[in-house]
């Protein structure tokens, strides 16, 4: 059942190789957002949607170089 989803994602992914990167930059840019309009959230302090930008849209540039 995981290969299967890992083989249709792959084949998914395949045929959009900036897909992930962009989502990634999505997320950099909702956290720059967060920052300004909510500051004092903990959500702004935690930095986590730059987090998980930066490790979706590394992830992304790594698949496309691989497929």
């Amino acid at each position: 059942m995981i290969s299967k989803l890992l083989d249709r994602l792959s084949e998914y992914l395949a045929h959009r190789k900036g897909l992930l990167p962009i989502i990634g930059l999505v997320f950099i840019v909702v956290n720059l957002i967060v920052q300004f309009v909510f500051p004092l959230t903990p959500l702004a302090f935690s930095n986590i949607f730059l987090h998980i930008g930066l490790i979706v849209a590394i992830f992304g540039l790594m698949l496309a170089w691989a497929l």
